[in-house]
């Protein structure tokens, strides 16, 4: 076990079309990085269930599902008909999952990741159609891992558990407060997010690409919301203020996107190559956009989730990021819909593949906010229903398409 990591978490307690802007080249120091204050966000009481979906927005899909309306029924026959709803699922949990850069090794990274999918699929599978069979599954893949799993080791144990220390507390939270049928060992599924996923997560990673971070960031606020963890909680508050500003640039931030909280990264130069070479700036671009838009995707689904659940948990942190949000979900898929990418953008050719992860930030944006939202909803609605990348992006057109809540 990582217990340095371990201690340090304990010790927490104590679309929009703009004018790129050029930046003249130099080296001297950008404004220097500081983390976001320190502050008190936990609730006081914590809301079960509370990680990315809560009861009214689970209640809302199901009268959906039970009244045949699109795009909801397609969306849940998609999910019904996945391997992550099977009801004859083996879970193949490993003490020891090791996976390396690109998940090379790969010693349990799949199966981990694919078994925490299919434990949240099979929860909103019992909550939409009340067979306990469903219920019965989930609470089998969740016991499976944790009687059995200890560490994540080699260079992508960090990534690895955000993966899936972002699926497993959405599963639980929906069993332990909606199953009435009784979860014997939902003491030993907490010890295992206290003990193993959160020191691996709560720390962040502030020298990686953002998608790091922001997907780590995730795990950490909702297993804290599952362990009613404070301490957790307001740390990964902190961790997310600071990583979103640094993710996805807006003018207003100067002629250089900021840099990392807690990083060595502090001139223009380093920031430059931070970003993958891209010397030009404008509102939405984030620090992957020239590396790809797939790892990009993640990085704006996680911070969409990490502002979903704090929602839920009623210190909403939307109106914080909502800009910068709105701006990048609209830049990237502007591209993604068809619009000639300018030479000042990452030499003129991007690598589309931005995923199915608009479905979430649009309805909170454009549904919840009023903001408008033309790029994203052409996008959003052209790959409905949205399924699962089998990573940590799952079924977001049935949970959060349209839903008021």
């Amino acid at each position: 076990m990582r217990l340095r990591a371990l201690v340090l978490a304990l010790a927490a307690a104590v679309a929009v079309t703009v004018t790129p802007t050029a930046v003249a080249g130099s080296s001297q120091p950008a404004a220097p990085a500081q983390a976001a204050p320190a502050q008190a966000a936990a609730p006081a009481t914590f809301t079960h269930p509370g990680v990315v979906v809560s009861r009214p927005q689970l209640d809302f899909v199901r009268s959906k599902v039970q009244a045949g309306a699109q795009p909801w029924k397609a969306a849940y026959d998609q999910m019904m008909a996945s391997p992550s709803a099977s009801l004859t699922r083996a879970p193949k949990p490993r003490e020891i999952v090791e996976c390396g850069s690109s998940s090379n090794p790969n010693y349990g990274c799949t199966d981990e990741r694919q078994d925490a999918v299919a434990a949240y699929t099979q929860a909103l599978a019992w909550y939409i159609t009340r067979d306990d069979r469903h219920a019965r599954k989930a609470i089998e893949i969740m016991d499976a891992w944790s009687a059995v799993i200890k560490d994540h080791t080699n260079s992508n144990a960090p990534l690895q558990t955000g993966w899936s220390g972002s699926s497993w507390p959405r599963a639980a939270e929906i069993i332990k407060h909606t199953y009435t049928g009784g979860w014997a060992n939902s003491g030993r599924f907490a010890t295992m997010l206290r003990t193993v996923y959160l020191p691996e997560v709560i720390n962040g990673a502030a020298t990686k690409n953002g998608n790091w971070e922001l997907i780590m960031t995730e795990a950490a606020i909702g297993i804290a919301v599952h362990l009613e963890d404070r301490a957790a909680y307001d740390k990964a508050v902190t961790t997310y203020l600071g990583r979103v500003p640094a993710y996805i640039y807006l003018a207003s931030d100067g002629a250089t996107p900021k840099p990392p909280p807690n990083s060595s990264i502090d001139t223009r130069d380093e920031i430059v190559k931070y970003w993958q070479g891209q010397s030009t700036f404008a509102d939405g671009i984030s620090q992957e956009t020239c590396r790809d838009f797939g790892h990009t995707g993640w990085g704006l689904a996680a911070a969409v989730h990490t502002a979903e659940t704090s929602r839920i948990q009623g210190a909403d942190l939307y109106p914080q990021v909502s800009e910068r949000l709105r701006h990048a979900l609209g830049f990237h898929t502007k591209y993604e819909n068809g619009t000639a990418v300018p030479s000042w953008l990452c030499g003129g050719t991007v690598k589309p593949g931005l995923g199915r992860v608009t479905e979430m930030g649009y309805n909170a944006l454009n549904g919840r906010m009023g903001i408008s939202m033309t790029n994203t909803k052409t996008y959003t609605e052209s790959h409905r229903p949205s399924g699962t990348d089998n990573y940590f992006v799952s079924w977001e057109t049935l949970t959060h398409a349209g839903n008021p809540s």
